[in-house]
Order: C-alpha cells, then structure tokens, then sequence
C-alpha cells in the first residue's frame, strides 16, 4: 500500500500568505499541515509516499526530507498545470504502479485514528473507498449518495443536496482508478474531477465504499478554517519558539522562530517564522508573516509584506 498526498494548490484564500509559503507548509501547533497529513498516514502503517507539488516549491522536498530523516521513504511529483484532483493524481500514475494507494488532500487534518478504515478497505477488497462526514452545509461540498455502506451517486456542491455527507478528503483506490482517468473528460467547470471518476467507477459497476467518519475534519483552506484547526490542536494553549516578544499572550497562540514581535496583546493568532511585527493595539485572529506595521488593532486578517505595500485579506 502506497500513499499519495496532493500539495500543488495555490492556497488562493490564504493570500498573500501563500504567495511566499505553500498552503501545505503553514504551521498547526507547530508543524505544517503536510507533517501532520504524513504522520496520520504513518500510523496507518504506510510508509512510502509521494508528494505532488507544484512547480514553484521545489524546496518543499528538502524542508520535508530534513524533518523526516530519511524515516519515510518520500518521493515527489510535479503538477505542471493546475486542471482538477484527478488530473493532479495522475501525475503519479507511474510512481504507484499497480499498487493499491491513499488519495490524501494535503490541507486537510482529522482528529481520529483512521486505521480501522483502512483495514476495512483491505480486508473487503474494495475498488475504491471514501472518507465521508456529516456537514451542516452539503451545498459546499461533493456529495455521497449512499445504499447501505455503497456509494450509488456523488454530487459536486449540489444545488438540491440529497444527502447530507460530504466528501472528506481522504480516498482509498486501486488500479482500476488509472484507466478511468486515463479517459476522463473535463468536467463542466473545466477541470478533471476526481468526484467524476468516482461516479466512472460506479457505473462501471466497480465495489466503491463510504466510510463513515464521525470525528473532527479540518480542510484549512481559509482563514476561519485554518485558525479552528490551529485553536483545536493547540486546545488553549500557545506554543512561542521565539524571544523577541513585548506583549500578553493570550490562548492558541503559535509564534514561530526568528520573530520580532510588539503589541499590547494577541490571541488566536499564527506568526510566521521570520517575521517583524509591530502593531500600537491588540492582534487576535489573524495570520501574520514578513514585515507588518500598524498603528491600530488587527483582527481577522492575513498579512505578508511584499512587493514595497503591505497587503491585506480580511
């Protein structure tokens, strides 16, 4: 069994952030996402990964690589083009040959042991199994139709949703999946969905599964989304691996290394290595790197000098 984690992504809802730091390799309590993503595949005994990642990350292999010493076999990929889940899974058709893999999106986060998951993909044989939670807001997700433990139909961010369990990130397949993207079409907003070669399987009349995850799933990909994963992990805590710090520290707080940092107080927040933050007022639910300057409070936003301006995501 082999694993297979995505990592191209722009992190277009964290910029400006991301356009200095891949989504992948932001902080959670102190170690980026994609540690905590391989760390969850270890523990279900996996442990040779490939990473797909874009084109402009090439340091993420030496960054992943020294936190790992060497006891992970990890490989890489590029994703030249940004064309759908499924057309970034197929950049290691190669890599995973004929063996069975984890499809693992890599800023997504769980809480739970996923291990009994994977047993029961193995032990039924399966074609394809899926990861699926219960949400509160099935129109922003792909959506699992299920009879009994079979999924009979998936939805994209359905209008009229009929059911209310999302896809969750996390996907077991075999090598059946190779043929069906090899022929998959763009799907109606251009890009090749790894939910339609899903559905493929399915009409195919391939054994293709749902698991029912009943714990806590973090996809980190905004700023509310990110910070919740943060606050979870940290559990009212604050982690600080830096000195240069003059003001109150509040809870779930992680400021990292090499950080220059004055406010009168902050809380909820993530500071990113490196970074020279002075602010004449409180900070609290914020994400924060490079150069920042203000003379009042900051509160719900992203912030990264670049380019001689300051910018701002709130």
């Amino acid at each position: 069994m082999k694993a297979i984690i995505l990592a191209a992504g722009k992190g277009s809802r964290l910029y400006p952030v991301t356009h200095h730091i891949p989504k992948p390799l932001l902080p959670i309590a102190g170690k980026p996402i994609l540690v905590h993503a391989i760390e969850t595949i270890r523990s279900m005994g996996i442990s040779e990964l490939c990473i797909i990642r874009s084109t402009d990350h090439a340091y993420m292999e030496k960054q992943l690589e020294d936190y790992f010493n060497s006891s992970v076999n990890l490989s890489f990929e590029i994703q030249t083009e940004q064309k759908g889940l499924a057309h970034a899974l197929l950049s290691a058709k190669n890599w995973a040959g004929k063996d069975d893999f984890i499809l693992y999106l890599g800023d997504a986060m769980y809480d739970g042991d996923l291990t009994p998951f994977h047993q029961t993909f193995v032990e039924k044989c399966a074609d394809n199994m899926n990861l699926v939670k219960t949400v509160s807001d099935p129109q922003r997700y792909g959506i699992a139709i299920l009879n009994g433990d079979k999924i009979s139909d998936l939805e994209e961010k359905p209008g009229n949703p009929r059911s209310n369990l999302a896809m969750a990130g996390l996907y077991w397949f075999n090598a059946h999946i190779w043929e069906i993207i090899d022929n998959l079409k763009p799907g109606f907003r251009g890009e090749y969905e790894i939910t339609d070669a899903i559905c493929e399987l399915i009409n195919a009349k391939k054994d293709v599964r749902a698991a029912v995850y009943n714990g806590k799933w973090f996809d980190t990909g905004t700023l509310d989304s990110y910070l919740e994963a943060n606050n979870y992990f940290l559990n009212g805590n604050s982690i600080i691996d830096t000195e240069e710090i003059t003001c109150d520290i509040g809870e779930n707080v992680y400021i990292g290394r090499n950080v220059t940092l004055s406010c009168k107080s902050i809380s909820n927040a993530v500071i990113l290595d490196g970074a020279c933050i002075q602010v004449n007022g409180h900070i609290s639910h914020c994400l924060l790197g490079g150069m920042v300057k203000s003379e009042r409070s900051i509160y719900k936003e992203i912030l990264y000098h670049f380019s001689g301006k300051y910018a701002c995501n709130a």
